[in-house]
């Protein structure tokens, strides 16, 4: 099969590879449910969560976050635009939903949440509860 790739016009057997191991991602991906699994970053503060996950081509329309018994879910869903004029050679882009679940402490409070979703990136940032703070206490 490589062999017949490489006779399809590729430059070089790492193209054909490399078209290779796309389709065989993209059909594994599928079936095991990793579309949509882009990149998150979580960190905190004595004050905050911070949540900031890639969301690449979406808008703020198209995305939904929910906090509900500590658990955190991002979804988001663009649909596909159908090209009917021309020839299609090659689809990458992902037109799919995505949907992250993450558990959150129980120091977060549910009600004080500020969600931005800014150069293709949510922010998240996720106010710790008043009791779970480090306190300064002032020493006499």
């Amino acid at each position: 099969m490589l062999h017949t790739l490489i006779h399809r016009g590729r430059t070089s057997p790492f193209d054909a590879l490399r078209e290779q191991f796309d389709q065989l991602f993209e059909r594994d991906a599928e079936s095991y449910g990793l579309y949509g699994a882009y990149p998150v970053d979580i960190r905190e503060d004595d004050n905050h969560v911070y949540v900031d996950a890639e969301m690449p081509g979406f808008t703020a329309a198209q995305v939904n976050v929910t906090l509900e018994d500590g658990v955190l879910t991002i979804e988001a869903q663009r649909d596909e635009k159908e090209q009917t004029d021309g020839t299609t050679h090659l689809r990458q882009r992902r037109y799919s939903r995505i949907n992250r679940r993450f558990t959150l402490p129980n120091t977060v409070d549910e009600d004080k949440v500020d969600a931005k979703l800014e150069h293709g990136v949510l922010h998240l940032t996720l106010t710790k509860r008043e009791e779970v703070r480090p306190r300064k206490i002032e020493v006499k």
